[in-house]
């Protein structure tokens, strides 16, 4: 089956850095700093794609005229929409209400980005084709979208107006016909459906060629822990190919990984071993401690290792045993974790913003599982735990047996790997503030493999600790910063 002209690696908002990039004059990013990031991207790191967020902000509905006017050398050698591309992340209406009319917004504003290239190339090239759903848990959201756009976007161009012409003729032509919808999953019943979910909308739409499917990684593991996540996302991954073989069209998996462990462990610095556990998986995306908290060697030499690399079969795992770990790793998380809410919302207000907005809303308060207590964003909730001395991905491990461990193995080649890079982040003298439910456990935990403990982070995170005994806000801050620096990301 023949590799499509679809990027290997996508550039995203996700505000999990420590250091600031050096084209913004603040620590959060907004506004132009996003344009300014996207030619970055495009130009400096070499990532041909990027992804627009147009939830929880205002929507900047002339990205690509400001794109195409500020950076206008770089944009006539590389055509937006042909050799780099610009991706939308959209609201989904059927949960986030009060952002639903931005996506009607966004989507009228695709025409329009289309005659401003247009203009720019003298060629119809679309700047803007793709879209992704946060939160698809279903195909009909998928075919609303798709059929929104198709009827009333584009649609509306044949209507009469005043009785002598039509629209198109008293506006112009509305560019392109249809887009193309990208699933983005975030639960776990959804993830393991995603086959299902692809597939009729494969059959709804009639799409023969390609169809991009984004797994999500850190929303899950909030909800569901680490490890149960990897475990979930295998299967997945291993349906959407059979899924390809039984369709015919190139099933394109997007993953969508941040440099926590908790959040995937994906770093500059670990492509080639990542790369091997997930070999299916299409398209990477690098967030923003990637690319701002790693030397820019490493990033340029990743990224274009990644480029350079392709899709291949995805490994082979036992799908029912893998789902019944799962589940136990799932029930023991949710336990710890209920006791660690009040640790980690007595944090969360002092980790310092990365981007001047809100993300969308994740599932955390549509899990039933979860029902009664809330908790920050999955980055928060990591930079409270990892600024504790206490990496999250440890919570639940205490549920696995010899069995299980050797299964995880064969599923997840970086096991062990992972396991090494997450407890050199443990404190274990800081261990002793939770409850015993939670220190003991961890600490039998400790040792499943060997493993070296950083020290620098030890002794800022035993730092904050006393920041926090003594009610010291001012240098709290500061110290979960300094412990991000020398982690490699905020969280």
């Amino acid at each position: 089956m023949p590799q499509t002209n679809v990027s290997r690696t996508m550039s995203t908002q996700h505000p999990d850095n420590v250091n600031s990039p050096f084209f913004s004059d603040s620590p959060e990013l907004h506004g132009d700093d996003e344009i300014k990031e996207a030619f970055y991207a495009y130009s400096h790191i070499h990532c041909n794609e990027q992804l627009w967020d147009c939830e929880g902000k205002e929507v900047d509905n002339f990205v690509v005229k400001k794109l195409l006017n500020k950076y206008e050398p770089y944009f006539r050698r590389h055509k937006l929409g042909k050799d780099v591309f610009l991706t939308l992340r959209v609201p989904n209406p059927s949960v986030e209400k009060s952002e639903a009319k931005i996506l009607l917004e966004t989507l009228e504003s695709i025409p329009r980005n289309f005659d401003a290239a247009k203009l720019f190339y003298n060629e119809g090239i679309a700047p803007i084709f793709e879209i992704a759903l946060p939160m698809t848990t279903n195909t009909k959201e998928l075919v609303r979208l798709a059929e929104y756009y198709k009827n009333h976007v584009v649609g509306k161009q044949h209507s009469s107006i005043g009785g002598d012409m039509t629209i198109a003729e008293w506006i112009g032509n509305f560019q392109p016909e249809k887009l193309r919808i990208i699933p983005l999953i975030e639960d776990k019943a959804s993830i393991l459906s995603a086959d299902s979910i692809v597939e009729a909308y494969l059959k709804k739409e009639k799409i023969d060629d390609y169809q991009r499917v984004w797994l999500a990684r850190s929303d899950p593991a909030l909800n569901y822990g680490n490890l149960a996540t990897v475990l979930v996302l295998k299967v997945s991954l291993q349906k959407l190919d059979a899924l390809q073989k039984k369709s015919s069209v190139e099933i394109l998996p997007i993953l969508g990984c941040g440099s926590a462990p908790f959040r995937g462990n994906f770093r500059p610095t670990n492509v080639k071993s990542f790369l091997k556990g997930y070999p299916s998986v299409h398209t990477f995306t690098l967030q923003s401690a990637f690319k701002y908290d790693y030397n820019i060697k490493d990033v340029t030499n990743a990224v274009e290792y990644l480029n350079a690399t392709k899709k291949e079969k995805p490994v082979n795992v036992d799908e029912k045993r893998c789902l019944e770990i799962a589940e136990k790793l799932i029930l023991e998380y949710e336990k710890q974790v209920k006791l660690l809410v009040g640790f980690v919302n007595n944090l969360a207000p002092y980790i310092p913003l990365r981007r001047k907005r809100k993300l969308h809303i994740g599932l955390f308060g549509y899990s039933r599982e979860v029902t009664g207590f809330k908790l920050p964003r999955a980055i928060s909730f990591c930079a409270a735990l990892y600024s504790y001395g206490l990496p999250p991905e440890l919570l639940g491990l205490n549920a696995l047996d010899e069995k299980d461990i050797d299964c995880i193995k064969e599923a997840y080649p970086n096991f062990e790997a992972d396991m090494k890079d997450s407890l050199k982040l443990l404190n274990k003298d800081n261990l002793s503030i939770f409850p015993h439910e939670i220190s003991d456990k961890i600490s039998r935990i400790s040792g499943i493999v060997e493993y070296e403990t950083d020290e620098s982070h030890k002794k800022i995170t035993s730092i904050i600790l006393e920041n926090l005994k003594h009610n010291d806000y001012r240098l709290l801050s500061e110290n979960i910063t300094r412990a991000g620096f020398v982690r490699g990301f905020l969280g």
